[in-house]
């Protein structure tokens, strides 16, 4: 029975992928901050990826497959971004993964195992006022794909999906204080991400839609290197290829004032 550690596993795609593995027969470690939130057929880790003694009791387990899932938003202008609030989201969403992945190496050279790394399509395309969170995941994009060419006794899968059903954005948003300066200068702006993050619960891909393909991304006999999960991830995955910049930024800014 394959051992899987899923991080970020109290909530979101973190708890429909371990509830989906267990279900599928993995032995499943939650890696949660607080144990009471493990799902249940799971056993709890507690894990910050920040904390360097929760990570380095990583080291214990026997494990055959890693998902990275853990992870922050932090959003808002970087005019007026507080330096430490960037800091913060890269040690969790950047740092923290490859501390984690360090961690569970040796484990899983040992079984040939699988890395699954969760990206966004903001690891591809960087929306105004996402500019901390793209950051992060931009960088764990070049850290996989470095993974992948440094580690090919292992398999190594990127998922990149687009909006998911759950409140993160309204909640990281809400909570994101924006000076009055700020407001003044990207009102209209704020408010037009803040309406897209209010319907992202109803429009977005449910969870358990991305769980699916991290099940598929650990199974296969051949897994893709790259995963783009949602009809818009697609589209902007593929414009931001195709068309040059000054097209796309005037695409974004057209659809942004249009919402």
């Amino acid at each position: 029975m394959a051992a899987v550690l899923v991080t970020g596993a109290s909530s979101g795609i973190g708890r429909a992928t371990a509830e989906l593995l267990a279900h599928h027969g993995f032995t499943v470690y939650a890696g949660v901050r607080d144990l009471g939130q493990a799902p249940a057929g799971t056993t709890a880790v507690q894990l910050d990826v920040t904390n360097a003694e929760h990570v380095e009791a990583l080291r214990a387990l026997d494990l055959d497959a890693l998902v990275n899932n853990a992870g922050i938003a932090v959003v808002g202008p970087l005019e007026f971004l507080e330096l430490d609030e960037l800091r913060r989201q890269l040690e969790v969403n950047t740092v923290g993964q490859l501390a984690v992945t360090q961690a569970c190496l040796a484990s899983l050279r040992r079984h040939k195992g699988r890395i699954v790394n969760l990206s966004s399509i903001s690891g591809r395309v960087a929306m105004p006022l996402f500019g901390p969170y793209a950051a992060s995941k931009f960088a764990f994009e070049a850290l996989t794909d470095s993974l992948r060419r440094e580690l090919p006794e292992l398999k190594v899968s990127l998922i990149e999906p687009g909006a998911i059903a759950t409140p993160i954005w309204e909640r990281t948003l809400d909570a994101t204080e924006v000076p009055e300066q700020a407001r003044e200068r990207y009102g209209s702006l704020i408010d037009t991400v803040t309406a897209m993050a209010r319907d992202a619960p109803t429009t977005g891909l449910p969870p358990e839609q991305v769980a699916g393909v991290i099940l598929r991304a650990l199974t296969a006999r051949r897994p893709r290197t790259r995963y783009v999960i949602g009809r818009e991830a697609r589209i902007s995955a593929t414009l931001a290829r195709v068309l040059p910049d000054v097209a796309f930024d005037r695409l974004l800014s057209r659809l942004l004032n249009n919402h």
